[in-house]
Formats: C-alpha cells, sequence, structure tokens
C-alpha cells in the first residue's frame, strides 16, 4: 500500500472532497515536474470529477479493485490517464515512488493506459473514441455474467469529434445500458486549438438527448454540484446518463488555464516552482478553512 494512501468513507463532506481535488492536482505536478512534455491541461481539468467518482460515488477500493462486482473507471481520453495514476496511487493501489517514473522505458505508468501492466486501468484507451464502445462490452458482459456494478467513462470534448463515440452512443441506449454514466470533460480546447473552432460539437445535451440517453450538464469544478448529480444515478434504469461537466483546461494553475498550449508540453523549472506555489497555496487555503 503506498504511504500516502487514502481510507475514504461516502460519509465525508464537500469540502473534505475538495481537498483531496486539490491534492491531485499537487500530485500531477510533481509528478510531471518540468523539462519533459506531458498532458497538463486535460489531466488537471478532469480531476474533481474523477475525485468525485473514486472517492465518493464508485463502489471502488484498494481492497476491491478486482472484485467482480467493483464498479470500472474508464479514461476514454486516455492522454489523461496521470489523474488516475495519482488517484490510485492515493487509494494505495500504485507505490507513491513510481509516480516519478511515468513515462520512463520500462515503467508500468505510460502516457496511456496500459490495463495489462497497470494496477486499476480497465480500458486501454490510448486511441480516441474507443471508450465508450469498451465500457458498452463491458456493461453487456455484466448483463450476460448477472453482475450488478456500473460503468464510469470520462471523455474529451475534442474525443467527441470522432464518430466512434456516436456509434458507440446509440448502442448504448440501444442496448437499456442503464449501468453506463458518461462524463464529457467540456473544457472547451484539443491539441491545436479551441474545439468549436475546429469542428463544433453543440448542442451537446441535446446531442446526447436524441440519441436516447438522459443528459445534463454541471460546473465540472463545482462538488457539491457533481456529488448531487452522481447521487442521482443508480445504474438500475433503461437509460445511459450524460453529464456534460463544463471545466476549464488546465484547472488550478493560472498560466495552465484556457489555453491549447499546455495541451501536451514540457514546463520550464521556473514554470513548475510557480504552479507548484499556486497549488500548495490552494490545498493550504482548503486546509484552514
Amino acid at each position: 500500500m503506498s504511504e500516502n494512501s487514502i481510507q475514504f468513507s461516502h460519509t465525508q463532506d464537500i469540502r473534505e472532497l475538495e481537498r483531496i481535488a486539490a491534492r491531485v492536482r499537487l500530485e500531477l505536478i510533481r509528478m510531471f515536474a518540468f523539462g519533459k512534455a506531458h498532458h497538463f491541461g486535460g489531466s488537471l481539468s478532469c480531476v474533481d470529477v474523477a475525485s468525485a467518482l473514486y472517492f465518493y460515488k464508485m463502489n471502488y477500493s484498494a481492497a476491491l479493485s478486482t472484485a467482480p462486482d467493483r464498479d470500472r473507471f474508464i479514461m476514454g481520453k486516455g492522454h489523461s490517464v496521470p489523474t488516475q495514476y495519482v488517484i490510485l496511487s492515493m487509494l494505495g493501489l500504485i507505490p507513491t515512488e513510481e509516480l516519478k517514473t511515468i513515462k520512463q522505458l520500462g515503467s508500468r505508468l505510460q502516457g496511456h493506459p496500459d490495463m495489462l501492466k497497470t494496477p486499476g486501468i480497465e480500458a486501454p484507451t490510448g486511441s480516441l473514441g474507443q471508450g465508450l464502445s469498451f465500457a458498452n462490452g463491458i456493461a453487456i458482459a455484466s448483463r450476460m455474467d448477472g453482475q450488478s456494478f456500473n460503468v464510469y467513462v470520462v471523455l474529451g470534448d475534442g474525443e467527441i469529434q470522432e464518430g466512434q463515440i456516436w456509434e458507440a452512443a446509440m448502442t448504448s441506449a440501444h442496448y437499456r445500458l442503464g449501468n453506463i454514466c458518461v462524463i464529457v470533460d467540456r473544457n472547451r480546447f484539443q491539441s491545436q486549438g479551441e474545439v468549436e473552432s475546429l469542428k463544433g460539437i453543440e448542442s451537446l445535451e441535446q446531442k446526447w438527448t436524441a440519441f436516447g440517453w438522459h443528459a445534463t450538464s454541471i460546473d465540472g469544478h463545482n462538488m457539491e454540484q457533481i456529488c448531487a448529480v452522481l447521487d442521482e444515478f443508480d445504474g438500475t434504469g433503461n437509460q445511459p446518463l450524460a453529464i456534460i461537466a463544463r471545466t476549464v483546461k488546465g484547472k488550478g494553475v493560472s498560466f495552465l488555464e484556457n489555453t491549447y498550449k499546455f495541451h501536451n508540453f514540457a514546463l520550464d523549472e521556473t514554470q513548475f516552482v510557480e504552479a507548484e506555489r499556486e497549488l500548495l497555496d490552494r490545498l493550504e487555503a482548503l486546509r484552514t478553512t
């Protein structure tokens, strides 16, 4: 078990979840460090959603990580898997000291998820657009096997320009896979610029609804809103749920926010120190309130 692992109760309050998310962002930056390109923007934008799923909603822990009835988390936008690495470390599945090996030759922690090597990874989503199809397969298999668990999929807003996403969305609705919940990380930027400028995807709620899903929108950094919408999902209905989470690319570090330029980028040492300071200040502010 990681020395920093968290034994978290689902009865913890919203502020504690905010503290956990702040810690995830800090450990992300420390894991990335400086002098090597990493996916800063999209990893930081989905932290609050991922933290709420793992530490509040999902039936998941280190002890349950291989249990047949565990909930599944799939990072559709596989380049944001570093967020998942940090959380899995906090849960005790990955040693804390291993985080610094990210993207090194031979490391279990590569830039995209490897379900065969890395504990806690449920799907190999290096190619964008495949995560929801994979989730459909898991959900259908659970029905065939008489198992009861939920499958949560985080998709990028640039990722859903892929046609396979919408084929998969039709499949989820057709087979009434009510145990699937998609969260779209709507941070408005992809690798080369603004999503709406490169290939517009709005209106997202209407699109998911038209494909047979129940769809809703939230502030993806408001932990109270995130938990409230997750509370409404129990996976027992006949309709999958799509949550459009409005987020900020690079959330938590002022100079990384609202730009595509740090989608996959290397910080210099000065930038790293500034980013770490901002995140330490945020964590300290949450600890004292």
